[in-house]
């Protein structure tokens, strides 16, 4: 048995390596360009106010230049726009360098008619996704820092009322937690645009700070909806390539502002088209330079700041961030306009249509009659190479005229892609248009090709189901596309979830040589800006991954669909096909944190099985026996089912609030389409294999140590006597570790703790081991002259209970190996514990030590008084046995509440990581009263 679990559990933790392997290393190639500066650049440092300086030691204000900028910036004579930059968790002030260089450059190129003053506040570099104590300072702060950025600018002719925020990371967050402070004008903030935040959650709810911070902020907006629709923002998310931060969490469906938000994953971006990871977010060229040509957008030529027109700031961005028309952004562009008469015209009476330049070119216009195409076809597709950001299609309405004198401008409607532009025109929308126009300016030698055709949408789209998420790629559902037009549709039937994973293979085979730059192909998700360009670069079949970053959302039927702009001499095979090791990695990717919950409940159902048999049977199982026993899935997943589906029911809501519960976290991730049938039970089977090879690598590290501490000590060594449950020497540690824990920073006593408790067990082990290998030398060499006493070293009283005997040294005793076997077995379930509890406690310890140098305790502290309890706790069971607990009353009603321990966890854990702490201590600590009751 115990092979078939050790085999089953590995099985188990190599399924999950895969999916860990998958979200780290299987991913886009990186095809974002570095962001050089061109000249040294420097960060000013803004002087505040000593009492400022005072209460914030550790911050700092400063302000961008490069070269001969820096002393433009000297005197502070500053007339440009202002905008500040917000770095996140250990983000450097000096990130700001990418956007102000690039802004600076672009100012240049317009002679300085308009400029931004870029800002940075360094925050320390500190680690706030894992400590949320700070963030309310840090909020407080850029409070402070905007209102003295504005007051730089008291004297200009056009002062700024308002400052633009560009966050990374948690600085996004900080940025929409501003208007949550209250004094804070909302005035002073018009827009926001953050760079992989996560703004649903944070990504590791590892302490209630954090967590009641993200409440404060998301309960704000949401409640003050109607004060806040004249702030914009948006939200640019990295794809597959940002691990730390999955783009799902970046985007804010939640909010009742909808019209003044916008999410976006950086692979749909026109003109970036690239997956980022969490730190070239801020450096990537193709991003920068998108996000400055937005902001130069933005300026209102009258006020030469940010436009206070909230509607005109959401243009610009989606003109730059969602759909670009391959044309510079108009504030008010001309829907009508004149033909040239100098133009040459051509009539286009055929379906299809090709125009290939490859020289010189003279002014020309082709006109396109609709009348006679209206009852075959519903749609009007042009597919143009040629650049140029000039208008290229119009709509004529003159049914009688052979030429056509005043045309609307359609060319907006058209779409930027990576190698040509093109629009889809339905001509049910275009009723009174008799004509449609596609222009050609005068070209010199420029080398691009037009092609343009009628087609009928019911012909060009085509219903192409996934394949079932446990089909496991070995089975797949194709499709062939005798292509004879330029735009060909498939619809995924069944592609929603947040698990299902695809690898879509697309096969070209054309007749004749073709440009293959002329082929695009698009992943488009309609329910979120999440989509996937690819352009192939050969003739090769062009593989792409089909994950999502949203799950659709309820009461929306629309589809996913591959959209293929063809040639029309090709034949093409598209074939889709299950990847069971990219699901896994969605499953990791998604619910990484929800790990460390079934990790620990397993560790609980263990633990009470062992406690169960020291208390019925007198000796304490294995770890991996108690695992094996009691780790059952059944104990544990139906009761969450129930009360979720009780809750359902207002009587039984009602009843769970007026108990004071909080919200079962199962059903909130229900609520947000996170959890998938079975997926809770995958979570715990994961769980248990984790729990079960981290315990037993734990055991063999214990092991290892134990030895070396063998080969240390010289001296011949003896199983400590059993003593009393709480000693002089043990109040004395006690004590110090709550000195530590009070005076520095909780998660550091733990972790003292744990190094102490992880000691003691060592020395057990080893002197577990060195009594054993003496006994049984002694025995060998009885054996070897017929002794006719027993070993003088054990006695035993009618040859079955064992007796232990003092030796000199009042700490060490003798006792049956067998019992202090099963001393060490309980020790290692408590340390296992110990362990988890350790590690869910660590970040706090990881940034109090990063800022020990500015301050020697940590203020607030999360877990400051569970670690003075765990300490005594712990203290209590360092000193306990096995034999000391077959009496007590209480342990028999210990070991059945870690089933509910179990449960709760998993119930009230899951979005909250930092309760599981809690019950970890909670269960301890009923064990170290059994010592005494």
């Amino acid at each position: 048995m115990k092979l078939i679990s050790a085999v089953f559990n590995g099985f188990v933790v190599l399924l999950v390596a895969f999916g860990v392997m998958d979200v780290l290393f299987v991913y886009e190639d990186n095809r974002c360009s570095m962001t050089y500066m061109f000249e040294y650049p420097e960060y000013q440092k803004i002087q505040l106010s000593k009492k400022v300086s005072i209460l914030y030691p550790a911050y700092e204000l400063h302000l961008y230049g490069e070269g001969v900028h820096v002393e433009e910036n000297r005197n502070l004579s500053l007339t440009g726009i202002p905008v500040l930059f917000l770095p996140g968790n250990a983000g450097s002030y000096r990130q700001v360098r990418s956007i102000g260089s690039v802004a600076l450059r672009k100012a240049e190129n317009i002679d300085y008619r308009y400029h931004f003053n870029i800002f940075s506040i360094n925050f320390n570099e500190e680690l706030v996704a894992l400590y949320g104590g700070s963030l309310q300072k840090q909020t407080q702060f850029v409070h402070i820092s905007i209102k003295a950025i504005l007051r730089l600018y008291k004297n200009q002719e056009f002062p700024p009322r308002s400052v633009m925020l560009l966050g990374h990371s948690m600085g996004g967050l900080i940025a929409r937690a501003l208007f949550t402070l209250k004094n804070f004008k909302p005035q002073l903030i018009n827009l926001i645009i953050t760079q992989a935040t996560p703004h649903v959650m944070p990504v590791l709810p590892i302490d209630y700070y954090l967590t009641d911070f993200y409440a404060l902020v998301n309960d704000y907006w949401n409640l003050n909806a109607d004060k806040l629709q004249n702030i914009t923002i948006l939200s640019i998310a990295g794809g597959f390539r940002d691990y730390q931060v999955r783009s799902g969490l970046t985007f804010l469906p939640s909010l009742k502002i909808k019209n003044s938000t916008l999410s976006v994953v950086s692979t749909t971006i026109p003109r970036t088209w690239a997956s980022t990871d969490h730190l070239s977010i801020v450096w990537c060229k193709e991003l920068v330079l998108v996000t400055s040509r937005a902001l130069f957008d933005l300026i209102d030529g009258d006020t030469r700041q940010i436009t206070e027109d909230s509607s005109r700031r959401m243009d610009v961005l989606k003109h730059h961030f969602i759909r670009h028309p391959a044309k510079l952004y108009e504030s008010s562009y001309k829907t009508t306009m004149n033909v040239p008469e100098t133009s040459r015209w051509f009539f286009i009476k055929t379906r299809n249509w090709v125009l290939t330049v490859t020289k010189a070119y003279n002014e020309t216009c082709f006109v396109f009659p609709l009348q006679d195409k209206r009852k075959t076809y519903n749609q009007f597709h042009c597919r143009s190479t040629f650049l140029f950001t000039h208008s290229w299609i119009f709509g004529c309405d003159d049914h009688n005229s052979s030429k056509c004198v005043d045309i609307e401008d359609l060319s907006w409607r058209a779409e930027l892609l990576p190698t040509a532009k093109a629009v889809t025109l339905k001509l049910e929308d275009y009723s009174n248009t008799s004509h449609f126009l596609l222009y050609l300016p005068a070209t010199n030698n420029s080398k691009f090709s037009v092609e343009c055709e009628f087609l009928n949408d019911e012909l060009t789209t085509t219903q192409l189901p996934v394949t079932h998420a446990f089909s496991f790629g070995l089975s797949s559902n194709h499709i062939k596309i005798n292509s004879s037009g330029l735009l060909h549709v498939l619809c995924l039937q069944g592609f929603s979830k947040m698990y299902q994973a695809f690898n879509i293979l697309i096969e070209r085979n054309c007749t004749q040589s073709i440009d293959t730059t002329s082929t695009i192909y698009r992943l488009h998700v309609p329910w979120s800006h999440e989509d996937i360009i690819r352009v192939p670069s050969d003739d090769l079949p062009l593989q792409l991954s089909a994950k999502l970053h949203v799950p659709r959302p309820q009461n929306d039927s629309s589809m996913v669909t591959i959209t293929l702009y063809t040639f029309k001499d090709c034949h093409y095979e598209v074939k889709i096909y299950t990847s069971f090791v990219q699901m896994l990695g969605q499953i990791i990717r998604i619910h990484w944190p929800l790990l460390n919950v079934y990790i620990v409940s397993n560790l609980l159902l263990a633990f009470g099985a062992q406690l169960y048999s020291i208390s019925s049977k007198g000796f304490s199982l294995e770890f991996d026996a108690s695992l094996d026993i009691a780790a059952k899935p059944y104990k544990v997943e139906p009761i969450i089912g129930i009360c979720q589906f009780l809750l359902s029911y207002d009587w039984f809501r009602d009843t769970w609030d007026s108990l004071l519960l909080p919200h079962l976290d199962s059903s909130e991730l229900y609520s947000m389409n996170l959890l998938f049938p079975l997926g809770s039970l995958f979570l715990f089977i994961f769980g248990t294999g984790i729990a079960y090879w981290s315990g037993m690598l734990f055991k063999s590290t214990i092991g290892m140590l134990s030895s070396m501490w063998s080969t240390l000590k010289s001296r011949s060594m003896d199983v400590p006597k059993e003593s009393k449950p709480f000693t002089n020497k043990l109040l004395a540690e006690a004590i110090f570790f709550t000195i530590v824990a009070w005076r520095t920073c909780g998660a550091f006593a733990i972790l003292l703790l744990f190094l102490r408790y992880l000691l003691k067990v060592v020395k057990l082990q080893a002197n577990l081991w060195s009594l054993s290998s003496s006994k049984t030398k002694a025995k060998s060499q009885m054996s070897a002259s017929k002794p006719t006493t027993t070993d003088s070293s054990i006695t035993t009283k009618n040859s079955e209970e064992p007796i232990c005997e003092p030796q000199k040294d009042p700490e060490l005793y003798t006792c049956d190996l067998h019992t202090a076997a099963e001393n060490i077995n309980m020790h290692i379930s408590v340390l296992n514990l110990l362990l988890w509890l350790t590690l869910l406690t660590i970040p706090g310890f990881i940034y109090w030590f990063k800022n020990f140098r500015n301050s020697i305790q940590l203020v607030p502290d999360p877990v400051r008084v569970l670690a003075i309890i765990l300490i005594f706790t712990v203290e209590i069971l360092m000193n306990s046995t096995v034999l000391s607990m077959n009496s007590s009353k209480l342990l028999k009603i210990t070991a059945q509440l870690q089933l509910p321990f179990s449960v709760l966890v998993v119930a009230f854990g899951q979005l909250h990581l930092y309760r599981v702490p809690y019950f970890i201590t909670f269960s301890l600590f009923l064990h170290s009263l059994s010592c005494f009751i």
